[in-house]
């Protein structure tokens, strides 16, 4: 388990973060989203003794980063992009954080497969692409079997294929007990990834909570089209809803999508399209954060 409460950090008189709070539990996926200098990279490392609070605590499993014992077998961490020596091949690499964290050699093989790159472990990784460095990356996280991953931003450079093999992964590793804090600014594919979400802004946490809480708690807003926008909109009002347009579409709150087709077939009014306009994690993110920023 990760538990961060009423984390705060100082930097020069300026708070960098303050008061930051949430939990991330095993079993679950947790997504922790914010934009460019909302303090997630400084949530995180604190989390990873990479800096020291000024007050609150960040702990991992009921203790801090650095004191726990084999911490690269407890905490898989990925943080930035080619920390790899460009002259080492990917194997190579992998051997030597193995002797580390007391992985042995033929965990070593078995990630290389595990992330496919068992054909390119005896290329450079300064000949990597993006993508290949990301999975590395996570080859690197995964060595000590660690219960705890932290991830900032995992996903980028990785095609569709390798965001579905990530989502597979983090999904395994959950199901099997363990906990995943996840940053990524790819909020379409966190959404079909988490279960809980962490939204910062300014430093300080606006939501923390089940994504089928945030999503479900939302007003009921249904997508209508039809062959007389204008007529359908005045039926729908006189029924007590309310209603909006972007020129093509009406957006109407207030109704079910039965009460909808009944107003509609009474003013005989034809439907080419009645849906339940969902809202996406990316319009909850903005909504919360980006007009904080």
């Amino acid at each position: 388990m990760i538990e961060i409460r009423e984390l705060t950090k100082t930097y020069g008189g300026v708070d960098a973060v303050k008061d930051v709070t949430f939990t991330a539990s095993p079993g679950r996926v947790t997504g922790f989203l914010g934009m460019n200098g909302s303090g997630k990279t400084t949530t995180l490392r604190v989390l990873l003794g990479l800096s020291r609070a000024t007050s609150g605590r960040a702990l991992v499993n009921g203790r801090r980063y650095r004191d726990l014992d084999q911490p690269l077998r407890q905490v898989g961490a990925v943080l930035e992009q080619g920390l790899s020596h460009p002259g080492q091949t990917g194997r190579g690499h992998l051997r030597t954080q193995a002797f580390l964290c007391g992985a042995s050699s033929g965990r070593v093989d078995e990630l290389l497969e595990y992330v496919g790159l068992a054909d390119a472990g005896s290329k450079r990784t300064g000949d990597y692409s993006l993508g290949m460095r990301q999975r590395l990356a996570v080859a690197t996280a995964m060595l000590g079997e660690p219960s705890v991953l932290v991830l900032d931003e995992p996903a980028n450079g990785l095609d569709p294929s390798g965001m579905a093999w990530l989502r597979g992964l983090l999904r395994g590793h959950a199901a099997a007990g363990g906990t995943v804090l996840i940053s990524s600014h790819l909020l379409g594919e966190l959404e079909q990834l988490v279960d809980d979400v962490v939204i910062i802004a300014d430093g300080r946490v606006r939501l923390a909570e089940p994504l089928e809480a945030l999503t479900g708690r939302q007003a009921l807003r249904l997508r209508v089209r039809g062959r007389d926008p204008h007529a359908l909109w005045a039926a729908f009002e006189q029924a007590g809803a309310g209603v909006t347009t972007d020129g093509q579409v009406l957006f109407v709150t207030g109704l079910t999508p039965e009460d909808a087709g009944e107003i509609a077939y009474e003013v005989r009014q034809p439907l080419y399209e009645l849906t339940v306009d969902t809202p996406t994690l990316e319009q909850l993110f903005f909504q919360l954060a980006g007009s904080a920023e």
